[in-house]
């Protein structure tokens, strides 16, 4: 089975565990709750179907049962914590604490690492001008930016994207290790919640761009169009693929000369439809 730290569920790490374990040796729940200290025989089975929960102290029980490392314990309980928080709010917090321990004991989790990286539009732009500007530094990437981006904030960012593998360094420059960067394919609601913050930021940045730039450097249009149900489809569709020609078109160059935001925005105006369900 994948190390613990590839895992954002721990009810599925749990389960994986103990398919393992039954392959190998005839495992059952009751054994594995016995090894963990609960009187239950099926306690465990009900945490990996969501009747049951885990509580720090019970957390530990397993961890110890599944004969997990210092670290992999104390990973291990921050999945627990992270799976018994619902509302937004709490979800952000445990990522952030998340993401510290992974920084902290140089531990790698592909979730955290990318609320790392999309949990800020900074970390983008600093992102592509490490890679477009020769032997980058800190402060110069700090000076390129249109909205300032402190020399401090810069290095941090860069650390980040280096210990999470975003950027690595090649004869004193660095160099992206993926060209273009999408989040996973799996929308879970922990990425949706990312994708709707950094929308939110990118919008209020397209917002200021319309204020502030000239219209000789930006392009920004719109249309106000009355549409069928059928044709929202379509027209999503027509969009992805919009993007698909864009991305393209953009990795095709080696070089980079200024860094872009290119935002699309579909969002509808009346609620027609749901008068019309309500009649």
């Amino acid at each position: 089975m994948a190390p613990i730290t590839e895992y954002m569920d721990y009810r599925k790490y749990i389960r994986d565990f103990y398919a393992e374990r039954k392959a190998l040796s005839g495992f059952s729940w009751g054994a594995f709750a016995k090894l963990a200290g609960f009187s239950s025989p099926v306690f465990l089975q009900y945490v990996c179907e969501g009747k049951k929960n885990l509580s720090e102290t019970s957390a530990l029980q397993v961890a110890n049962a599944m004969n997990l490392s210092n670290v992999e314990s104390e990973f291990f309980k921050r999945l627990v914590s992270f799976g018994s928080v619902n509302d937004i709010d709490s979800k952000k917090k445990t990522l952030e604490a998340f993401l510290r321990f992974s920084e902290e004991s140089h531990v790698k989790n592909a979730i955290a690492d990318e609320y790392g990286l999309f949990k800020s539009w900074k970390n983008l732009l600093v992102r592509e001008l490490a890679q477009a500007m020769p032997n980058a530094s800190a402060k110069r990437i700090s000076l390129a930016s249109r909205r300032r981006i402190s020399t401090g904030e810069v290095k941090k960012i860069l650390d980040f994207l280096e210990r999470a593998g975003y950027l690595e360094k090649e004869n004193g420059n660095f160099r992206q290790t993926e060209r273009s960067l999408k989040m996973g394919k799996a929308m879970s609601p922990v990425k949706r919640m990312i994708a709707h913050d950094l929308q939110i930021q990118m919008a209020e940045l397209a917002v200021d761009a319309l204020k502030n730039e000239s219209t000789e450097g930006r392009d920004i249009t719109g249309l106000t169009i009355g549409i069928t149900r059928e044709n929202y489809g379509r027209i999503v569709r027509e969009l992805a693929e919009c993007r698909r020609r864009i991305v393209a078109i953009a990795t095709e160059a080696e070089r980079t000369d200024e860094v872009y935001r290119l935002n699309m925005q579909f969002f509808p105006l009346t609620n027609i439809g749901a008068k019309r369900g309500s009649d």
